[in-house]
């Protein structure tokens, strides 16, 4: 049985920290688990002896075995210290080397694989400050667990919230079956793999655009999985609000036309391409130099074909393996297999898009992997974190 050590610092997301104990419990972790003093502002440490079944730590002041110097034992006892959620605050006391408390004490005083699951205001988290310091901890060796958009607890839509207990729970299985490495043996490693995610821009004149609502996370997860894996990975974005995966080489573009050339400048250097963006079929074939004023009556606009960037793909392969997506509402298998053969893909997943409990603005998806040599696979309902990494392990044996 794996030992987790819990670090919850003073943020509304300390809530969230009673779920992951669970769900680490669950998973048949030993969990124990660290409060500063503003966390029990937020939770108190009944909630988390309760779940754990295990004693909880507030003060490197209250020795509860005289044995042993308990910041530093429990640090020796750990094999991984997860720091969820942490602070703004937290996270520069860390870079800086300050130890005031329980956590920045054990932190301070082991060598132990450490992960942080920042949780803050938006302006919190992107001041160059707060990166700064993230920077240094990630030099130091610290792991970091991107936090997710959404509605924080200021009021803005925004990324600040705590990654998910489960993506967490995802993290760690991942870093343990890997012989506590973050660096896993796969057949991606050393290979060129290509990337494009998010939605497509196509301007009616300087104000309006046509575009779609692609958030690019699906392909933003299969980047960081790639990545992770040991390959060399472009990914070629349309606009999103996404931070771009770390040791990935980010092309960012707006319209079709410039992912298609984006694409197309690299296809032959590559060795598995995954299009999983929402490009726009259509654009306006005459983009208006000035504002279209509002008139009287209907108003009628011309469009003409993008570049089908998939079917291209498809006719000049030589060496590539292509994976293509489908976004459907309907007759889902039977547009997911023409797809597959008129696009001459190696793989098509596709999804229902008609559902707007997942897909385009969700986290989570549901979707069904057709292969070339007619086998199917469901991947079922999960979060898109999750499905990038079952989507490359069901290709690991596959794609060359």
């Amino acid at each position: 049985m794996k030992r987790i050590l819990l670090a919850v610092t003073g943020g509304i997301a300390a809530y969230k920290a009673i779920d992951l104990t669970s769900k680490l419990t669950q998973a048949n972790y030993d969990v124990r688990v660290m409060l500063t003093d503003h966390a029990q502002e937020f939770v108190t440490p009944l909630a988390f002896q309760a779940i754990g079944r295990n004693p909880v730590y507030t003060s490197t002041f209250i020795e509860q075995n005289p044995k042993e110097i308990q910041h530093v034992a429990l640090g020796d006892w750990a094999d991984a210290i997860v720091i969820a959620p942490a602070t703004a605050n937290t996270i520069a006391k860390l870079a800086h080397g300050i130890a005031d408390d329980m956590v920045t004490s054990t932190l301070l005083a082991t060598e132990t694989p450490k992960f942080v699951a920042p949780a803050m205001n938006v302006h919190m988290y992107e001041n160059n400050r707060t990166q700064y310091n993230m920077s240094v901890l990630r030099s130091d060796g610290y792991q970091f667990l991107e936090p997710g958009e959404g509605f924080l607890a200021c009021g803005y839509v925004a990324k600040g919230r705590m990654e998910e207990p489960l993506q967490i729970v995802e993290r760690l299985n991942m870093f343990f079956n890997n012989n506590n490495s973050l660096e896993i043996d796969s057949s991606f490693k050393g290979k060129h793999a290509l990337v494009t995610a998010g939605p497509t821009v196509e301007e009616l004149d300087p104000v309006r655009y046509l575009s779609n609502r692609s958030s690019g996370k699906i392909g933003y997860a299969l980047a960081e999985s790639l990545s992770k894996r040991g390959a060399n990975v472009t990914l070629v974005s349309g606009p999103t609000h996404l931070t771009a995966p770390e040791n990935v080489t980010l092309k960012s573009v707006q319209s079709a036309e410039e992912m298609f050339e984006a694409v197309k400048s690299i296809y032959d250097t590559q060795d598995i391409v995954f299009k999983a963006a929402a490009v726009s079929d259509y654009t306006p074939a005459e983009p208006l130099e000035h504002k279209l004023k509002k008139q009287d009556g209907t108003l009628s606009v011309s469009f003409k074909r993008t570049t089908d960037i998939l079917k291209y793909l498809g006719d000049n392969k030589s060496h590539q393996f292509l994976v293509g997506f489908a976004a459907e509402t309907q007759n889902i298998e039977a547009y997911a297999q023409k797809k597959l053969q008129h696009k001459n893909a190696d793989v098509i997943i596709a999804n229902n898009v008609g559902d707007r409990t997942i897909g385009f603005s969700s986290d989570d998806n549901d979707y069904t992997m057709y292969f070339k040599d007619g086998e199917s696979l469901s991947l079922g309902k999960e979060k898109k974190v999750v499905l990038a990494e079952h989507i490359l392990e069901s290709l690991e044996t596959r794609w060359q």
